[in-house]
């Protein structure tokens, strides 16, 4: 390796790499690589290349790639060398391809065969190395080329292969889900697969099944508990921990899928909340896999049906992420504070100087989630502070995206929580004034049909109040230098509907500010038109009041500007206003009625008001009108959208044998003089696939006919256009998920663990400043429920487009304070000890507990509650029987998978268990190894420690 460079490359190719990383500019690493493209070009198209030779040229290539230089000329080798018997050279061929060409690309077509093929290949690596290609190249067409190559791998004996089995099926899924829809049993059947591996790649899939689907997965909750206790409790082995957590990454994606499972679900939460608590309870803050885990189950703990205790558990971790110095964990406790204020929004009082800080920050991320946060618990008492802070952060950020996001939900919470009609139209703007044309023009339309429509609550008084001010201080903004496109409109619609409605200001005075709002912006074609409409309502209101019109001047020279201008727009307008300036009052006040902008418009979309004319005209000689379905003699365009649509449906890859040929037979014509005057008539072919209706030729005369010779066109197909593809799509059915609010009983079994939280850290409270409690005070002090919009806020029930915010009904904490009757708790399915009447967990062997299950028809019982007598069967402790067994035991194989795609839980009920028989079979000296594993387990060896294949027998 010295000669030759690391990793059997040449030194050519490293000094390559080290001339690339010690380039000094991007031109001299441009020359560096356009050097070496021609290089390659040379080399590569060479005969006789050595095998490793052209493994290096083609791992070369990949590295110019990388660089951003187009490397297609070598795309043909790298699949030439997916065709190699050799490995090595396979391995760095499929390497290439996937980093080279997509799924679309032309020449996926040539590897699909030796995908084929090495899919069936029995050295299992060859297969992993196909499988991965297939992941990343075979698209929606290819798919049914390779599935049941894929299904059959499901079964093969290297964990390695079935996991990426699982993978690729997965994959399938997510391209095309009706490809897949028949295999979802499979899913079910590898969750219960020996090796963990293959197991929580199975959880991905599931995870996306259940995401589009939860009821139809409900019976596999059990499952999922069972195995995340099972994570929990350390019986993995031991490579599978990551810095000292067991399973991580398996555990959290156990987490999300219980989230789904339980939300509205009070029966399948109540089978989560032991495990949870105990994840809670165990799992380690110090590193930040184990803050993951908690992070996850927080956001568990607010999707499933609520229980005091986890909420009490989620508080007391995000109490510990806002006290943390890191701006990582303070986000995640921003972020699931956010999360659980929707189930008790009390929790967000109890951390107001945490959330106060993160606001402060000069982290902008972190100060844009506590923004998120503040959002969520607005309510009337707050409102003016929050909305008053996003805007200053709006007014000191540049991001014009996250400027709108702002500007939205400023706007939508002054609508809702807006405590005077005065702050009201100030903040909206202070909104248009420094968002500028960066606000939707929905939030505009959304501002002019409020003032409009006013509170909806028959109170004239406040909505005259409304427009007043709003005139007001829509006059005092014209002065500014340079306003908004859309402020501008909004200003001259609410001049022109409501400038003279209150007798404040005189119609000349309104209409010389328009005409100035027409001249300062001659660029902007909307805002013109917005000023000639608002002109045009003023003197159609002084009109119908019968007050003379006294145009000024400015106005007369804007009209006469407006009636010769190139949009045909302005120029309507124009045409309109002098129109109606002509009109008397009575006809005026019929077309133009005041502060009608709110009646609902009747549209007659049969036009009926023109019957009179039409038979009229019908008697008169005109002919009458013929529906478009009864026209004949004309082309039906339909017809050939069909046509594309059934030839587009065509084109995709058919894997059957092709039809032998179907011999044609051409009409025959006979033959005619090149010199008549008459055309020859061309009979049309037939074609069994469809048939067209064509309008009638005029024929040409007779001296052009016989100067010209005649195309024979009998029996050549006529094809209509361009051939083009249009994929199928397929669309996948959601189900919607019903949320139900609401707190469950305090579990009687567990012990309460009350721990007092500070809402703050001790040392900051010293440094906390008087603007600071202050600000708090203005953020928090309020009540704590959601309440609604007073009656002198704006109309909260009038529906917004932009945005739609929800708030969740709160949850009463009272009820873990009440004392409540012991209620059943969810059995304990790892659990085999004797029946006991302790509410804390007994203390004994689950070793030694394991010799029952040697008898075939033990029962096993468990007390259920405090005063009941009543037993119930346990479920055995599946992963308690790995024990040492012989060697032989391991290469039998036993199908323990059949039938349990549909309930893979069902053996694990009842006192005589399938599973007792297949391992009592499997090894008659069980009782031995229980005693040997006890007496191994009391001098302090873990289990998992003696054999690490643990699911040997899952759900089995």
């Amino acid at each position: 390796m010295g000669s030759q460079g690391g990793f059997y490359q040449s030194k050519e190719f490293l000094d390559l790499v080290k001339s690339i990383g010690e380039a000094r500019s991007k031109a001299e690493e441009d020359r560096i690589v356009l050097s070496e493209i021609e290089t390659l070009k040379r080399r590569i198209s060479e005969p006789d290349t050595p095998k490793r030779k052209m493994k290096e040229y083609i791992i070369r290539l990949v590295y110019v790639e990388m660089l951003g230089h187009d490397a297609s000329f070598g795309y043909i080798h790298a699949v030439k060398m997916t065709h190699d018997d050799t490995l090595l050279v396979k391995r760095t061929g499929y390497l290439a391809v996937t980093l080279f060409l997509n799924e679309d690309h032309d020449l996926i077509i040539l590897i699909v065969n030796t995908i084929q093929k090495d899919l069936k290949s029995d050295n299992y690596l060859v297969v992993c190395v196909a499988l991965n290609a297939v992941c990343k190249l075979i698209n929606e067409e290819t798919i049914p080329a390779v599935l049941p190559q894929i299904v059959e791998l499901l079964a093969h004996p290297k964990e390695a292969v079935r996991k990426k089995a699982i993978m690729a099926l997965h994959r399938f899924y997510q391209k095309s889900p009706s490809s897949v829809s028949h295999l979802v049993s499979n899913f079910r059947k590898r969750l219960c697969d020996n090796d963990p591996g293959v197991m929580g790649a199975t959880l991905c899939p599931l995870f996306d099944l259940i995401t589009n689907d939860v009821n139809s997965y409900k019976d596999l909750v059990i499952s999922f508990v069972s195995i995340l206790k099972q994570v929990a409790e350390r019986r993995l082995p031991k490579a599978y921990d990551y810095h000292q957590m067991p399973a991580p990454f398996i555990q959290i994606k156990l987490l999300k899928i219980l989230a789904l499972l339980g939300s509205g679900d009070k029966q399948a939460s109540e089978n989560m909340y032991t495990v949870v608590g105990d994840i809670f309870r165990k799992c380690d803050s110090s590193s930040n896999i184990g803050n993951a885990i908690l992070y996850e189950c927080i956001c568990c703990v607010s999707s499933i049906y609520p229980n005091p205790k986890l909420l009490e558990s989620a508080a007391d971790a995000i109490s510990r992420f806002l006290k943390s110095d890191s701006h990582n964990l303070k986000y995640m406790g921003i972020d699931a504070l956010g999360r659980l204020i929707k189930i008790s929004p009390e929790i967000a009082e109890q951390h107001q100087l945490a959330v106060i800080d993160c606001l402060e920050d000069p982290d902008d991320t972190l100060k844009r989630k506590t923004f998120e946060l503040l959002y969520k618990m607005t309510k009337s008492t707050n409102v003016e502070v929050i909305v008053d802070r996003m805007i200053d952060y709006m007014i000191s950020i540049n991001d014009n995206h996250y400027k709108t996001e702002i500007a939205s939900r400023c706007v939508e919470l002054a609508e809702q929580f807006a405590p005077s009609n005065q702050w009201f139209i100030q903040t909206m703007n202070k909104v248009f004034e420094h968002a500028g044309d960066l606000v939707n023009i929905k939030v505009a339309h959304n501002l002019m049909r409020l003032i409009a429509e006013g509170f909806g609550e028959d109170d004239n008084t406040a909505d005259s109040q409304l427009r007043s001010s709003a005139v007001e201080s829509y006059l005092y903004i014209l002065g500014e230098p340079k306003l908004p496109s859309v402020f501008l409109q909004v200003i001259c619609w609410v001049l022109g509907e409501y400038g003279t409605a209150d007798g404040k200001y005189s119609a000349s005075y309104i209409t010389g500010k328009l005409c100035d709002v027409a001249e300062a912006y001659s660029n902007d074609e909307t805002v013109k038109a917005y000023a000639v409409t608002a002109l045009m309502k003023i003197y159609a209101f002084e009109i119908a009041a019968g007050r003379m019109v006294d145009m000024l001047p400015e106005c007369h020279s804007l009209m006469e500007e407006f009636l010769a201008s190139h949009s045909t727009d302005l120029q309507q307008r124009a045409y309109e206003l002098q129109a109606v300036i002509g009109l008397d009052a009575h006809a005026v006040e019929s077309i133009m009625p005041s502060d009608a902008s709110c009646e609902d418009i009747e549209v007659d979309k049969a036009l009926s008001f023109l019957n009179g004319y039409i038979q009229e005209s019908i008697e008169k000689g005109a002919q009458p009108y013929i529906p478009e379905s009864e026209r004949s003699g004309m082309l039906n365009i339909s017809n050939f959208r069909n046509q594309d649509h059934h030839e587009a449906s065509s084109h995709g890859l058919r894997f059957e044998a092709y039809e032998l040929p179907k011999q044609t037979v051409q009409a025959r014509i006979p033959p005619a003089s090149l010199a008549s005057t008459e055309l020859v008539p061309v009979p049309e072919p037939v074609y069994p696939r469809e048939s067209y209706q064509t309008t009638t030729v005029p024929s040409v005369s007779s001296d052009a006919a016989s100067t010209e010779l005649k195309l024979r066109l009998d029996g050549v197909q006529k094809k209509w256009g361009r051939q083009t593809h249009f994929p199928s799509t397929s669309t996948s059915n959601s189900t919607s998920q019903k949320t139900v609010n609401g707190i469950t009983q305090v579990d009687g079994s567990n012990t309460a663990n009350s721990r007092t939280r500070e809402t703050y850290d001790s040392r900051k409270q010293v440094e906390i400043s008087p603007e600071k409690q202050k600000l708090a005070a203005s953020l928090f002090g309020g009540p704590s429920k959601t309440e609604k919009k007073s009656a002198t806020g704006h109309k909260s029930s009038k529906p917004s487009s932009h945005m739609v915010k929800s708030h969740a009904p709160k949850s009463s904490m009272e009820v873990a304070s009440e004392k409540t009757s012991p209620v059943q708790q969810p059995p304990d399915l790892l659990d085999f000890g004797e029946p006991t009447v302790k509410s804390t967990a007994p203390s004994l062997d689950p070793f030694k507990d394991l010799e029952g299950l040697l008898e075939p028809t033990t029962q096993v019982s468990s007390a259920v509650n405090h005063s009941s007598t009543a037993a119930v069967t346990k479920s055995p402790d599946i992963m308690g029987l790995y024990t040492e067994t012989p060697a032989g035991a391991h290469h039998k194989d036993s199908d323990i998978l059949s039938g349990l795609s549909n309930s893979p839980m069902t053996n694990m009920v009842g006192g005589t268990t399938t599973m007792q028989v297949a391992q009592t079979s499997k090894s008659p000296n069980l009782k031995d190894s229980l005693e040997k594993d006890a007496l191994v387990r009391q001098m302090g060896v873990t289990p998992s420690s003696q054999n690490p294949n643990l699911f040997k027998d899952l759900l089995g």
